[in-house]
């Protein structure tokens, strides 16, 4: 594994990023490569509190995750990370970029004041949710969602 760089993601690199999200089942159905204006009006209004972050590999973009951090009055105030849009290149799946991408994420949380972080993945996705048990993380709350 050769991966340089893991690193803040720019305007630049959102063609790969949008590439990443659409490499699957679930967001080959909701993500369109051909209109990056709308990924890069959504990327410039990302805040402070939000990393959209990439493992660059030789100059390519690699694997991408998306973090941010909530300020919360529940357990004394404090604040935790929610980790989104976790991808990695399917043809570097279990070589460990994965699982150290997810460590610099979360030295990139305690960094910012988080004491826990949190994640999504869709219920289809077992061998993500296997992926994660191994990281340490551990099923704790039930999602639900609606269409607005």
């Amino acid at each position: 594994m050769n991966i340089t760089n893991f690193r803040p993601a720019t305007a630049a690199d959102l063609p790969a990023i949008i590439a990443l999200l659409a490499d699957d089942a679930l967001g080959a159905g909701r993500e369109d490569l051909t209109d990056l204006e709308i990924y890069a009006a959504a990327f410039a209004r990302l805040d402070t509190n939000t990393l959209l972050a990439v493992a660059d590999m030789d100059g390519q973009v690699r694997a991408t995750l998306q973090m941010t951090v909530i300020q919360s009055l529940s357990n004394r105030g404090g604040r935790f990370a929610l980790l989104q849009a976790v991808r990695v290149d399917s043809g570097l799946r279990g070589q460990g970029v994965g699982a150290a991408f997810i460590a610099w994420a979360m030295d990139e949380a305690r960094a910012r004041g988080c004491s826990a972080i949190e994640l999504f993945t869709h219920e289809s996705r077992e061998a993500a949710q296997r992926f994660y048990a191994r990281l340490g993380f551990a099923p704790s709350h039930v999602g639900m969602r609606r269409t607005l």
